[in-house]
């Protein structure tokens, strides 16, 4: 049998469920991730500072450009002059602060002329992908291969030293390379299915790019915007240094650098202010690219980290955790009262707690966005960038992995945890062949030769089922039907010989035939090698066909847990009595319904999540006392359950299938010492 199929997240609650508010954030709101950095933070301060600076200099500056005081030549910092003088007794400060308009407004028009070419260009490119983008490409070509200096002197050779003009000659050229970045950036936005829909519902060439695929590439037009800024400064400078800017008396960067370079000996503090300025703000310009391109995420893994070593306070709206049962001798794996947050958002997961003994399988079932990925992949220190654990242990093999550094946790992933994705062909790299992705593991975790890695590679492929496996070996990705891959990622996640192995939904991808091979495969290792196996699935036919636990995940916690055979046999929660009642099998010798029964509503978004029993909006015995705060409540042996009824719910045998109701489950109709429901049995 399998589950439902997924729902997608909701936005926001569904009517049932009740509005709450959600505690004001102790973090920073409203700044821009990429201001949170400090490289981005000063690198943005620093260009605000010289941009008003240089564009309000004719107000402020405390001496005229072109005064000449020849008694107080080459002087020091003073009380007059804050940065000095030149060889002319001219004030260093006013010069410099004047001298910065030209390169920064001539950079400017380099980067609206390059991005309004090359932009619209790839734009046109990316949506007509035949003729039309190979003469684009072809043209672009063609401008690239101009050599770019030499065209530039002969424009000024033509025009003079017209900066603003020639640096918009500049930006023509440069709008060849801006064309191939955003052409690929644009063609990839295009392929994602929030476009076709676009296209489906009827809006026009230019809304869609102005909509949904410019808003996609917001971040590469920025990063690469600030590291072309920070290149038409310095060609500025670079002109004006070889005597291709202003004239005299006219300052600029260049050439004040230039005059500095001939008083090295006599007076060395001058090419300090001139160089600086000029070197600080090239500088920011490329910090300010980087804390873009970074978006945060380097600063939410520093955060990660600090958050790590302690566990915070549960949020006010949290439901108080079960007491989490012993930890039994055989354990390999011991998750404790796990918390996954998104940094300066919402929790994702919250208390969960888990535990896998050695040669056994523990399933995550539930609906998409119950939080079963993030709580996987947290296992592994694999979580997104911006996504941390904020609070809990994850305890594997007596060691705690919540606060081990990056370096610390390669040491675990491979050669004792291993994972198995959901998509083999995104896996397995389709530019080498089977035996490079199995062989270069091999070597690095378990020490051996290279023909000694080709043999065991070649075992493992048998061992999962493949018979011809030296064939295989030499085979590319692409080259192999969806099962045979997966049984390759198989094999690569064993080449470590790992403990325990993550599957996140490995059989999603493949038809029923293929799926059905892969769970005896997954059966067989578990059996033969001992290996423990943690697997995300929606499916449960698979949890009830190869589990020996299951975790029941609904809004990021756990609502049941224990033997799989104990949950699936007598369910005590509702939400597992939904999936459950949900599952399209009908009996031998029973009519097949007009309507298979459904969960009505979704699963509430991070942050949405109500008070009390996250269910409670969907659930047909929901009652007042489900919506205020209460503990979970041993159940199954060693498991758990997360229902304030419980005990009602077990004693009136009350279960969500709607066999003698039709298609539709009847209201509940609760009362203090009765629970009917129409379909119960």
């Amino acid at each position: 049998m399998s589950a439902p199929q997924p729902l997608p997240d909701a936005d926001l609650l569904t009517p049932d469920e009740p509005a709450t508010e959600v505690a004001p954030p102790s973090r920073r709101r409203g700044v821009p991730a990429f201001l949170r950095r400090p490289g981005g933070a000063l690198g943005a301060a620093w260009l605000v500072v010289v941009v008003l600076a240089s564009l309000t200099a004719p107000l402020w500056v405390p001496y005229d450009v072109t005064a000449q005081d020849l008694g107080d030549r080459l002087s020091l910092p003073s009380a007059d002059h804050l940065l000095g003088t030149d060889p002319l007794g001219r004030d260093l400060l006013s010069r410099i602060a004047t001298a910065g308009s030209l390169p920064l407004l001539s950079s400017a028009l380099m980067l609206v002329v390059a991005f309004g070419i090359g932009l619209p260009l790839a734009l046109v490119a990316a949506e007509r992908p035949g003729r039309t983008e190979r003469l684009i490409s072809r043209a672009t070509e063609v401008l690239l291969a101009l050599p770019a200096t030499v065209l530039l002197l002969a424009v000024i050779g033509i025009v003079g030293n017209d900066i603003p003009l020639v640096m918009a000659v500049f930006g023509v050229l440069l709008s060849a390379a801006v064309y191939r970045v955003m052409l690929g950036v644009a063609q990839s936005v295009r392929q994602r299915l929030y476009v076709d829909a676009a296209r489906v519902d009827g809006l026009g060439s230019v809304r869609v790019n102005v909509r949904h695929v410019l808003p996609a590439m917001g971040t590469v037009i920025a990063v690469q915007a600030a590291q072309l800024f920070g290149i038409g400064i310095l060609v500025v400078a670079g002109l004006a240094f070889l005597g291709f800017g202003p004239g005299e008396p006219d300052p600029s960067w260049g050439f004040m650098i230039n005059d500095a370079s001939s008083h090295l000996f006599d007076g060395p503090w001058l090419l300090v202010p001139s160089g600086l300025v000029l070197a600080l703000t090239v500088v920011a310009a490329n910090e300010l690219a980087d804390a873009l391109a970074a978006r945060g995420g380097a600063g939410a893994r520093r955060r990660s980290r600090r958050a790590r070593t302690t566990t915070p306070a549960p949020a006010p709206s949290a439901v108080p955790a079960a007491d989490p049962a012993p930890v039994p001798d055989d354990a390999v794996l011991a998750v404790r009262d796990l918390r996954v947050s998104v940094v300066d958002g919402p929790d994702l997961v919250t208390g969960v707690s888990l535990t896998v003994r050695r040669g056994t399988v523990l399933g995550l079932v539930g609906e998409s966005g119950c939080g079963k990925s993030m709580t996987a992949r947290s296992l592994l220190g694999l979580l997104p960038d911006g996504v941390e654990v904020s609070g809990g242990s994850i305890s594997f093999q007596g060691t705690d992995l919540v606060g081990l550094a990056e370096g610390e946790l390669r040491g675990y992933r491979g050669s004792r945890i291993a994972l198995i994705s959901q998509e083999p062909m995104v896996a397995l790299d389709p530019a080498f062949s089977v035996a490079t992705q199995l062989t270069g593991p091999i070597r690095r975790h378990r020490g051996v030769g290279r023909r000694e890695a080709r043999t065991i590679a070649a075992q493992l492929l048998r061992n999962v089922g493949i018979v011809d496996a030296d064939r295989i070996l030499g085979s590319y990705p692409h080259q192999l039907s969806g099962g045979m891959a997966q049984r390759v990622c198989i094999a690569l996640a064993l080449t470590g010989e790992p403990d325990l192995l993550v599957a996140d939904e490995p059989t999603t991808a493949l038809d029923v035939t293929v799926q059905a091979e892969i769970l005896s495969l997954l059966r067989a290792l578990v059996r033969d090698t001992g290996l423990s196996v943690v697997l995300v699935t929606h499916d449960l036919g698979v949890v009830a066909d190869l589990c020996d636990d299951v975790a029941v995940m609904y809004a990021g916690e756990v609502v049941e847990a224990g033997a799989t055979t104990a949950v699936l046999d007598e369910p005590r929660h509702p939400y597992t009595m939904a999936l459950l009642g949900a599952d399209p099998h009908v009996p031998d010798g029973e009519p097949v319904p007009e309507r298979l029964a459904s969960i009505a509503g979704t699963v509430p978004s991070p942050g949405t999540w109500p008070v009390g029993c996250r269910f409670a909006g969907r659930c047909l015995f929901a009652t007042d006392e489900c919506r205020t705060p209460f503990p979970a409540v041993p159940a199954h042996g060693g498991g758990l359950v997360r229902c304030v009824r419980v005990e009602d719910l077990a004693l009136h045998r009350i279960s969500w299938t709607p066999e003698e109701a039709g298609a539709e489950i009847a209201a509940v109709d609760v009362v203090p010492t009765e629970i009917t429901a129409g379909g119960a049995r």
